[in-house]
């Protein structure tokens, strides 16, 4: 999910409009099951995604004849459909079947900037919808379902599946790219001489950061056959003699006197005795050092019935990974029995930095 998602959602009566949940007059008991119609709507979407009638309508088509036509569908079904997404802002159609763009549309084609297309994609796929048809068992369990569904854990299911794994690392690309802006915006990486980005994927955010800091030495850590896809990123942003991919595991031995380590978006997949693993193996590779940090960079649940996104995604890290998102207090706790203190004051109810040092007295294992 885009960092944008944190905001409140518009109606689902249209942008502002009485007709959603949230419309003066409507009953209490008609707002709740109006609630239900979430899945209704993200499915629409998501079709709307999968056949393209953005990129239809951004090549001039905008009669619903001549987008079915180009992108294979019934017009019939396509009329349907935009009218159930149009009432809630994503297009708009006229009486005479004319269909237009909105803010909300312009971000399904392929190419736009903030493009989620992918991310919708991602959110429509069974991956993440069959765990939710067993939420109850999840509920009186307090167990993840994914495995006990698709036979494997999630990152093995991917592997296993190359389609579904490479929509997921499309959709993780876009995620990340917008989080990068946002939270390289928000600490200042320039302070350090060399940093390690443990869990970093293909380096795209190892990549920003070092062309940004032409001071700063970077340090990729993943599985063998992720980082190995680095060496394009790396040299796209011109990098390469300032970065190297290490092909490891974020609960073993990692790269060791380094300046700073950075956890960006790995500890939300993970409950507190795997993530405590994780944070234990960087302690170990900080050696002592009361100058190094731990930079941390996850959303920060905000506190009572505030609106947050994070508060969606938790109960997708709950059915997929027994992972969760986790407030301020949980991240203080998290990190205080891995040996860590927070220093930094990040803000919550959104994607924050939560910068660490060793505990007073802390020392490796």
């Amino acid at each position: 999910m885009s960092v944008a998602d944190t905001a409140p959602p518009a109606a689902p009566g249209g942008p502002g409009g009485p007709g959603g949940p949230g419309g003066s007059g409507v009953p209490a008991h008609a707002r709740l099951l109006m609630l239900t119609n979430g899945k209704r709507v993200s499915q629409v979407v998501y079709a709307l995604a999968e056949v393209g009638v953005a990129d239809a309508l951004a090549q001039g088509h905008t009669r619903v004849p001549e987008i079915a036509e180009a992108v294979g569908a019934d017009a019939g079904a396509l009329r349907r459909l935009l009218r159930c997404a149009a009432s809630v802002g994503v297009f708009t159609l006229d009486d005479e079947g004319r269909v237009g763009f909105t803010e909300m549309a312009e971000a399904l084609r392929a190419d736009a900037p903030n493009s989620q297309r992918d991310m919708i994609l991602f959110n429509g796929s069974e991956v993440v919808n069959r765990p939710y048809g067993e939420i109850v068992t999840a509920l009186r369990t307090g167990r993840p379902v994914f495995d006990d569904i698709f036979g494997a854990d999630f990152f093995s299911y991917l592997e296993g599946n190359p389609e579904s794994g490479r929509l997921f690392d499309r959709a993780m690309s876009r995620m990340s790219a917008a989080t990068t802006r946002l939270l390289l915006d928000a600490c200042d990486f320039g302070r350090f001489g060399s940093v390690v980005d443990v869990g970093g994927g293909q380096g795209l955010f190892l990549a920003e950061l070092l062309a940004r800091h032409p001071g700063v030495r970077g340090t990729l850590v993943d599985r063998p056959e992720v980082v190995a896809e680095s060496a394009a990123n790396f040299e796209e942003k011109g990098v390469a003699g300032r970065a190297e991919a290490v092909g490891g595991d974020f609960f073993g031995e990692l790269p060791a006197g380094r300046d700073a380590y950075v956890l960006k978006a790995v500890l939300h997949d993970w409950d507190d005795g795997p993530a405590g693993a994780i944070l234990g193996a960087v302690r170990a590779a900080m050696s002592g050092d009361p100058d190094a940090r731990l930079v941390v960079l996850e959303h920060v649940v905000a506190p009572g019935d505030r609106w947050d996104q994070g508060k969606f995604l938790d109960i997708d890290m709950m059915l997929r990974f027994g992972g969760r998102e986790r407030d301020l207090a949980e991240w203080r706790a998290l990190f205080a029995a891995s040996g860590f203190e927070l220093v930094s004051a990040p803000e919550a109810g959104r994607w924050a930095v939560l910068e660490c040092r060793l505990a007073g007295g802390a020392r490796a294992d």
